[in-house]
């Protein structure tokens, strides 16, 4: 692989492992599997049936528990410490093949950056969408979810160059929404504790609304 192949592999995975850790896994460890794509050495163990099957169990659950309202937001909390510094380690993996040290540490510096970002933003997305009483948004989200991690990655380490213009427009969407992401949360935590009435989600700016779950008082 090239330098730029390398580069982008690490960034796919470590931004997809934010977003759904084992679907990651097990999409490149498959990829290489059938010798698809030929994985860095730091990656080969992906590759191991061992890891795969644990991956594959792994993912099966998710895939449920990402579809039941309140569920996916435990699951994401419990998982913002193992996505993050998995994604991490999969940047890290990634660029063994440099064969510099300093670049494995920025990868390893990077990897967990744009893990936490990714992961932020699905968790807090999900965590909105969550104040609405039906659950097929939930659903929705769940799906796309899955499918952008796919799509990321087969882009990521097929089309290096498309991926990086992918990868600056998620992130510039995610500086965005992840301002309002954190004043819906917050207006949330103050409904839900009592500490203000309705108007505690009026004043969280133009532009963002919750379901009318916020609007009804107690």
């Amino acid at each position: 692989m090239d330098a730029l192949s390398i580069i982008t592999l690490a960034m796919g995975a470590a931004w997809a492992s934010g977003i759904n850790l084992y679907a990651t896994v097990l999409v490149v460890g498959l990829l290489g599997t059938f010798g698809l794509v030929p994985l860095p050495d730091g990656l080969s163990v992906l590759t191991s049936p061992i890891v795969l099957t644990v991956a594959g169990v792994a993912y099966v659950v998710e895939f449920i528990a990402d579809k039941i309202p309140g569920v996916d937001t435990v699951w994401d909390a419990v998982h913002t410490f193992i996505r993050i510094p998995a994604g991490a380690a999969m940047a890290a993996g990634a660029t063994t093949g440099l064969g510099e040290d300093y670049m494995v540490a920025l990868a390893l510096l990077g990897g967990a950056a744009i893990a936490a970002g990714s992961h932020a933003t699905k968790a807090g997305s999900r965590a909105i969408i969550n104040t609405s009483p039906e659950p097929v948004t939930n659903w929705a989200a769940s799906f796309f979810e899955d499918v952008l991690v796919v799509g990321g990655l087969l882009l990521a380490i097929f089309k290096p160059t498309l991926f990086l213009v992918f990868a600056l427009i998620f992130f510039l969407a995610a500086l965005w929404l992840l301002p309002k992401i954190w004043r819906g949360l917050r207006g949330l935590y103050r409904r839900f504790a009592g500490k203000a009435g309705p108007e505690a989600i009026d004043d969280q700016g133009p532009g963002f609304k919750l379901s009318s779950l916020d609007r009804n008082p107690d």
